[in-house]
């Protein structure tokens, strides 16, 4: 039960209903200026994309992350899509892309998360400056951009004859053909309803697809798409990718795995290369096969300017991927993982990934630069390009670099600004995360290692700030603790429960884990269902009491920064629950929330320098509750929150800046109030809506200084002060 001392300080009156406060006009003038946080690549880019007729136009595709160009004066990539809109947010998953061969200046792409019914209908993006301005065409069919088989393509294709036909291959739905450059696009037949690539052969004028239904097959279009025939002596697997040569010969990868449908990028068993001569001939020149017990397939295709031929495998985990070469047209074929030699510059975190010698399983697509015959380009948790190819077979190393400055498609999953110690800790999807000493330069002594799996929990003990605790999927009791503020790591000496044998039994997330005040107790929400506490560093775990038995929903402990042994649980039946004895007993304090659904997500955090100072960022609102002896409210004019978070004051010894993502007078984007939510101003990039953001976490030692997620991925910090230096 609490402790009698506790008991007025925490127990608070019901939630009464919200106060006439007006909302300050939003200053658009008064825009944050931000900087990215580097972390470096981090996420699946499933393809590249030369302009073949332009030098220096390349762009990649992320499946949650958006689109890219790359700037070859400035070094960097540019994100292209940051200015979607929170009900637009699903289009930050590209399924495929596509240029004009006629015209530098057009890109599309085909954009969406899921095909499921719930999901937001795709839709077709076309820009007439390289990505800097958009049209959106919306579709009526979903699109699946983070789906199965996201892989393969590309399934966007201009006729290089008529710059206003475009076809568009459906994850599901079929072939689509626009006659106005894009804007309104028509279901035409085709043999399949499920296509993995589109291709048009200029030299025939023939329109390839790729169909998955089945086991797979390679189709071919002479009449623009009005019928498809089968292509003979192709195998029935699913065709991946294909490239021309500069003669005209025609490459098609192929995967397929142990059920029927998609495979890229992962489930491929088996697979192969095929190539059409000039005659029409088709002839399997595979480099390898599976062997052994080995399963992999193939995907990414490319035939430079000078006629050099690269394939990769796909799904290739035992020995490793390779990207094979030949300059033949396939007679045969150097491995290059051999040769590579990989600089990962400041990414040091890259090192788990590459450090076996290999490269990557989910090479989905290779490219060499049609300009530059020495340049090649391929996936593996971000970009990397080999600078070097004409050494290739030579028995030179390959330079393999990683250029993947302002490309964050990494996956944050949970954020902190201790006091002391790291200026951010940082845990991820994927790729862990790690403590940052110096916000312009990847983490390297501060990385969290393995540089493998979730990170999905993060917390510092509020007055011994450099204990630091954190969830993770790739420890073996999926926790790590930190005596030195994220310097060195141990793992927890017991967990609180077994991960079940995946994909067997499904997914346990490691959850959510606080650390009280003075580092004696921790509680952890792993999965769903009531969370634990241990009171010996864990080396212990009993369930809590109190806390009502939801096994769809996820809860997430918060501890009280300034009060030792206090916890709070925001319970979404509609209350916020509190333990003040180290999270063994839990008691309402205070009632009357609305019920938050399972589908919805809503986060209850603590002011860090204020014992008992609640705020809520819910689907329905902002709320908060300041101590005890006061109502709890609902802020006016604040439609719907996705987070919450506090700063230091302008003026030393105020309230904290509160920093909000949410709507406030149906205005989405990211807030900031000064006087504890009577008025408001949004904070912008560069006058552009921060619209996407759905975490945020202030610095409490300088006025100005937030942390939120990107929109494309990765993490931004407000650049008003010397915390970024």
């Amino acid at each position: 039960m609490f402790k009698p001392i506790l008991v007025a300080v925490l127990c608070g009156a019901a939630l009464v209903a919200p106060a006439q406060l007006v909302a300050a006009p939003r200053d658009a003038a008064q825009a944050f200026t931000w900087k990215t946080v580097p972390w470096g690549g981090g996420g699946y880019i499933p393809a590249f994309l030369y302009h073949p007729k332009s030098p220096k136009i390349l762009y990649a595709r992320t499946d949650v992350g958006g689109l890219y160009r790359y700037d070859y004066t400035a070094q960097k990539w540019i994100p292209l899509l940051d200015d979607l809109s929170r009900s637009d947010a699903d289009l930050m998953g590209v399924l495929a892309m596509a240029i004009d061969p006629n015209d530098p200046q057009k890109l599309y792409a085909a954009c969406g998360l899921y095909i499921s019914q719930w999901a937001r209908k795709g839709a077709i993006l076309r820009s007439n400056d390289q990505g800097r301005t958009w049209q959106k065409f919306d579709l009526s069919i979903g699109v699946g951009g983070n789906a199965d088989g996201r892989g393969t393509g590309e399934r966007l294709v201009v006729d290089p004859a008529n710059g206003k036909v475009i076809y568009y291959g459906s994850n599901r739905d079929g072939l689509w053909k626009s006659s106005d450059g894009g804007a309104n696009f028509a279901r035409i037949a085709a043999p399949v309803s499920s296509i993995s690539l589109l291709f048009y052969d200029p030299r025939g004028h023939v329109l390839y697809l790729g169909g998955v239904d089945g086991q797979g097959q390679l189709f071919a279009s002479k009449d623009d798409g009005k019928t498809f025939s089968p292509v003979p002596s192709t195998p029935d697997m699913i065709p991946q990718r294909i490239a021309q040569g500069p003669d005209g010969t025609l490459f098609v990868t192929y995967a397929r795995g142990d059920k029927e449908g998609d495979v890229n990028p992962a489930g491929a068993t088996i697979g192969g290369l095929w190539r059409r001569d000039l005659a029409g001939n088709w002839l399997e020149i595979t480099p390898e096969k599976p062997a052994n017990g080995a399963k992999f397939g193939y995907s990414g295709v490319d035939v430079g300017p000078d006629g050099t031929l690269a394939v990769t495998t796909l799904d290739r985990w035992w020995p490793g991927g390779e990207i094979y070469l030949s300059r033949d047209s396939g007679k045969t074929w150097t491995g290059l993982h051999q040769q590579a030699k990989w600089s990962e510059g400041d990414y040091s975190w890259t090192r788990d990934w590459h450090g076996n010698g290999w490269f990557g399983g989910w090479m989905s697509d290779v490219k060499i630069n049609p300009f530059n015959k020495n340049e090649l380009i391929y996936q593996d948790q971000g970009a990397w390009v080999i600078t070097n190819l004409g050494d290739a077979g030579s028995g030179k190393a390959l330079n393999v670099v990683f250029p993947d400055d302002e490309l964050e498609e990494s996956a944050p999953l949970e954020i902190a600004v201790p006091p002391q110690g790291a200026k951010l800790l940082l845990g991820m999807g994927d790729n862990a995360g790690g403590a940052y000493f110096d916000l312009m330069l990847p983490p390297d002594e501060g990385l969290f290692r393995p540089a493998r799996g979730n990170v999905p929990g993060i917390d510092y003990a509020g007055s011994k700030p450099l204990y630091v605790v954190r969830t993770s999927d790739s420890a073996k009791h999926k926790g790590f603790v930190s005596n030195d503020g994220g310097m060195s790591w141990a793992e927890l000496p017991n967990s609180i429960f077994e991960m079940p044998d995946y994909p067997k039994a499904g997914w346990v997330d490691p959850g959510r884990i606080a650390v009280s005040a003075g580092a004696t107790s921790l509680v952890w929400a792993a999965g769903t269902g009531a969370p634990y506490y241990s009171k010996d560093g864990g080396k212990s775990w009993t369930k809590s009491r109190g806390i009502p038995d939801l096994k769809d929903r996820n809860f997430r402990p918060v501890a009280d920064k300034r009060f030792d042994g206090v916890f709070y649980i925001f319970d979404p039946t509609g209350s916020i629950l509190a333990s003040a004895d180290g999270g063994a007993n839990f008691t309402p304090i205070v009632p009357g929330f609305p019920e938050v659904a399972s589908w919805q997500r809503a986060k209850l955090e603590v002011v860090p320098t204020i014992p008992r100072d609640l705020w809520l960022a819910a689907p329905n609102g902002l709320f908060h509750s300041p101590d005890s002896k006061h109502a709890a409210k609902q802020i006016d004019h604040v439609d719907a929150a996705w987070a919450v978070s506090f700063g230091a004051p302008r003026v030393p010894g105020g309230y904290p800046t509160v920093y909000v993502a949410g709507k406030i007078n149906g205005v989405s984007g990211l807030w900031m109030s000064e006087d504890e939510g009577r008025s408001w101003t949004e904070i912008t990039n560069d006058g552009r809506r921060m619209d996407l953001v759905n975490i945020v976490a202030g610095d409490m030692k300088t006025f100005g200084v937030v942390f939120v997620n990107a929109p494309h991925g990765g993490i931004m910090v407000s650049s008003a002060a010397e915390a970024v230096k």
